[in-house]
């Protein structure tokens, strides 16, 4: 058991947060050419006025080839930079960490935002040629991907440390790697969609081999007093896939290297997957990451409830808690979540006339 709850500040590297509650990177759909607008200063804002521990940036792009919509967004270019620190700045302001989750959709990119349907978007019709470690679509409609040459491999390695360099000038304080939920770095991993037989197919080793070289990249950016994160799916949820034993043993490769957390999700790879989706399904998976990798996890999804959050860190399963959905109904969820649990009140002064 851990006596310290949800409400007790965490340290990673120098990095104090000051509650366990994260905001989980959510995509908008609301950007143009990779640039951030009013929507995403007011929809990350209000969430770090809300009182959270620490605010994520929704998936962002590293190449423009590796964004899920023409709608997400994307740090490629230097002048990306402004439009994240204008974020970066409200939010430190709050008292709420800054972070940024840098992806790549792999053979899930080129497709329209959600409300406009589950589709794909062809080259004629605003989309682009997808990439991904094996010619092998993500679903029947989707495109097939170009299977990645090194030199591909190379450019999204760089992609990643050039981002991780704009993250830094930007002033965001932890960085994630996204590595899950079946997007271009969970192909990778996954024997479901990684069928090379090269370096970076086959073996275990193998398959972690493009992650470790994109960590390394980014730690070569990321300054030593900053912490990074890495998002898993800990588990594909089908027959032949990823399982939680190599997530265990990708999280015990990846800390040496310098990741501090393991932000821990499932999911995405294959349409077929059967999932036992319920409240805090996925919550043991960072239990045992934590255990046995000996390395800080972070719990998602279907967590809804203070008393639920709570006990996740009291009982050991993770050191912060990453909620999605629940800060879309409430952006001030850790306000209404302190009362209930009786901590600190974590209101901003310009609202304190209306704290009783």
């Amino acid at each position: 058991m851990n006596t310290e709850g949800l409400f007790n500040p965490i340290t990673l590297r120098g990095v104090t947060f000051r509650n366990r509650i994260g905001v989980s990177p959510m995509c908008q759909y609301s950007s143009t050419d990779g640039f951030v607008n009013e929507w995403h200063v007011v929809h990350l804002g209000s969430r770090a006025v809300g009182g959270a521990g620490v605010v994520f940036v929704e998936a962002t792009a590293v190449v423009s080839e590796g964004r899920i919509s023409p709608g997400d967004v994307g740090i490629w270019s230097d002048k990306h930079i402004e439009g994240f620190a204008r974020i970066t700045r409200f939010v430190s302001a709050q008292g709420a960490v800054p972070g940024i989750q840098l992806a790549h959709a792999g053979r899930k990119a080129s497709t329209p935002a959600p409300w406009a349907g589950k589709k794909f978007l062809p080259e004629g019709e605003g989309g682009w040629q997808t990439l991904a470690p094996s010619p092998l679509p993500f679903a029947e409609g989707f495109g097939t991907p170009k299977e990645m040459t090194k030199a591909d491999i190379q450019h999204v390695v760089a992609g990643f440390q050039e981002a991780a360099r704009r993250a830094r000038d930007a002033n965001f304080r932890i960085v994630e790697i996204h590595a899950a939920h079946g997007y271009l770095l969970h192909q990778f991993l996954s024997p479901l969609t990684n069928k090379r037989s090269d370096e970076y197919g086959g073996p275990f080793d193998n398959r972690i081999r493009l992650v470790k070289e994109v960590v390394n990249a980014v730690r070569s950016q990321w300054p030593d007093k900053l912490p990074l994160s890495v998002r898993i799916s800990a588990s594909d949820w089908a027959e032949g896939g990823w399982e939680i034993e190599q997530s265990v043993a990708l999280a015990k490769e990846l800390k040496p290297i310098g990741v501090d957390l393991i932000d821990t999700s499932s999911g995405g790879l294959v349409p077929h997957a059967k999932i036992p989706v319920g409240p805090l399904y996925q919550v043991p998976f960072a239990g045992r990451i934590r255990r046995e990798a000996g390395i800080a996890t972070a719990a998602v999804g279907l967590i809804r409830h203070p008393e639920e959050a709570d006990g996740i860190i009291k009982n050991g399963d993770a050191d912060l808690v990453f909620l999605a959905r629940e800060f879309l109904r409430d952006p001030y969820w850790p306000q209404h979540a302190a009362r209930k649990l009786g901590a600190a009140p974590l209101h901003p002064v310009q609202y304190a006339r209306a704290a009783e």
